[in-house]
């Protein structure tokens, strides 16, 4: 590990970074923000093909050092420049199984890089917690599938359980497939079953990490025309992954690079992904496969954090985060959703923490144009980097933000493609009551902790304390009249 000594001027701002050097591109991420869920900075890729000539030569090509070198000493100095904090450097299954690994250990030596070489069951154990960081309520199989190995771990209560390492990375599945038309198929079922790991994904969700799984999402994507461009939590049935294999098979390669957002390095090798992904399918017993967009590199942040702070809801710290940056108030949110809950007691867990993700993000638009606030609200919700969501909750959040700056009550494109019509008015009550504390307030705390809003059978009532009457004006009362005909129910102002 090597670390930049520079004291950070807060936890929020402090900057982490990791060089991934894996079997099929080398990475620089730097993050920054809350130590649960910090947001990325910065992000590059070279594809160096480190493991490219394993399988013919059990050693790195000359060209693929000399790839490293550039990007290595690029990347070292770029998190120099950037004041980062701390850097770690790690490397997996080609530096690791390669005869001359030691080479390139050498090389990034020479750049003041000291390399963790991960052990196939450090890697898997990585990239379990790195789902487990993004989807902490995983229940499944982790499948990371790299350019060298193939780590399948279980996932289960928060926790990382039995894994294994197979070197099967997508840089070695065409020298298999070129075996017979069966051979991978054949290959996975020994591997699987000498490992004891058939059927042990049975009925369980399979969670795909890495670029190349990854590729066959935003394939499927772009055939579907699913109206989100967020790949996090996109699921394939075995079905799909099935019509994808025939897709590729005819599909030109030109074709496949004119698709927005999908990497062209991952093009020559979706097919053998697929292929690995079909026969993964078939002998661990999976129900679905779903993307995840957290992996090994978050996964090695995760794993370094204490219980209480894994404990944290990463959607509920990246919305207070978001809320920080670009709200008025740092406490508002969390302020607004108290006040507006006593509205909302009937909600379950799942929907209250959806409630108070909107809250924290209730203030987020306020310097955009007037006129143009709502879709800025609206393009939050949809598009941030937010984890631990399905669709469907980015589009209460994205109603409720929309509603809260303005945009009215009903459900803008593509809303109603992603949530139930009942589920979206429920959203668009809680927009109608951020609205009316964010008028009554003014942004600023006090008003909203010296007054009080409650349900009662036939009124939403809005009270007030000594001397405070006044904030009742006239947009109060013509937001506070929406919300309880929202509500079906009359506005009722009760000073004290």
């Amino acid at each position: 590990m090597s670390l930049f000594l520079r004291r950070p001027s807060s936890e929020a701002r402090r900057r982490v970074a990791i060089i991934d050097i894996g079997s099929n591109s080398i990475r620089l991420v730097v993050y920054e923000g809350p130590t649960r869920l910090p947001a990325i900075l910065f992000n590059e890729k070279v594809m160096a093909g480190l493991g490219r000539d394993l399988a013919d030569t059990g050693a790195i090509a000359d060209d693929g050092i000399a790839t490293a070198r550039s990007a290595l000493a690029r990347f070292s100095l770029l998190a120099r420049q950037m004041e980062v904090h701390e850097l770690r450097t790690v490397a997996t299954a080609a530096v690791r199984d390669a005869s001359n690994g030691g080479e390139l250990l050498a090389v990034a030596a020479d750049l003041g890089l000291e390399v963790e070489l991960l052990s196939g069951d450090a890697e898997a154990m990585a990239s379990g917690h790195g789902v487990l960081s993004a989807i902490p309520d995983a229940d499944g199989i982790v499948g990371d599938l790299g350019g060298g190995s193939l780590e399948l771990v279980r996932v289960q209560g928060g926790q990382v359980g039995e894994r294994v390492s197979f070197p099967l990375g997508v840089l070695r599945i065409a020298a298999i497939r070129e075996k017979g038309k069966v051979a991978l198929d054949r290959h996975v079922e020994r591997a699987l079953a000498a490992a004891g790991w058939t059927g042990r994904g049975q009925g369980l969700p399979l969670y795909m990490v890495g670029g190349s799984w990854r590729a066959l999402a935003r394939l499927d994507m772009y055939q579907s025309g699913y109206p989100l461009p967020v790949i996090h939590g996109y699921s394939l049935s075995p079905e799909t992954v099935q019509r994808l294999i025939r897709t590729l098979g005819h599909l030109p390669k030109n074709k496949l690079r004119a698709i927005p957002n999908l990497s062209g390095g991952r093009v020559a090798t979706m097919g053998d992904s697929a292929h690995l992904l079909a026969s993964l399918i078939r002998h661990l017993g999976a129900a679905t496969c779903t993307a995840s967009a957290y992996g090994l590199r978050e996964g090695l942040l995760y794993g370094a954090l204490d219980e209480p702070t894994r404990a944290l809801d990463p959607l509920v710290v990246a919305a207070r985060e978001e809320g920080r940056r670009l709200g008025r108030f740092a406490e508002h949110g969390d302020l607004l959703d108290n006040w507006i809950a006593p509205l909302f007691e009937d909600e379950d867990e799942a929907l209250a923490r959806l409630r108070h993700a909107a809250c924290l993000l209730a203030d987020v638009a306020w310097l955009a144009n007037p006129e143009f606030r709502a879709e800025r609200g609206l393009e939050v919700a949809l598009h941030g980097n937010w984890v631990a969501i399905d669709a469907a909750g980015r589009a209460l959040l994205a109603q409720a933000l929309f509603t809260c700056f303005g945009g009215g009550s009903e459900a803008p494109d593509p809303l109603a493609r992603l949530a139930e019509p009942q589920a979206l008015e429920r959203a668009v009550r809680w927009g109608l009551a951020m609205r009316l504390g964010q008028r009554l307030s003014g942004g600023v705390a006090a008003p909203l902790r010296q007054t009080a809003l409650c349900l009662s059978d036939d009124a939403v009532e809005l009270h007030t304390a000594p001397g405070l009457a006044p904030l009742y004006g006239e947009a109060v009362e013509r937001r506070h009249k929406a919300l309880a005909g929202a509500m079906a129910r009359a506005p009722l102002h009760v000073p004290a």
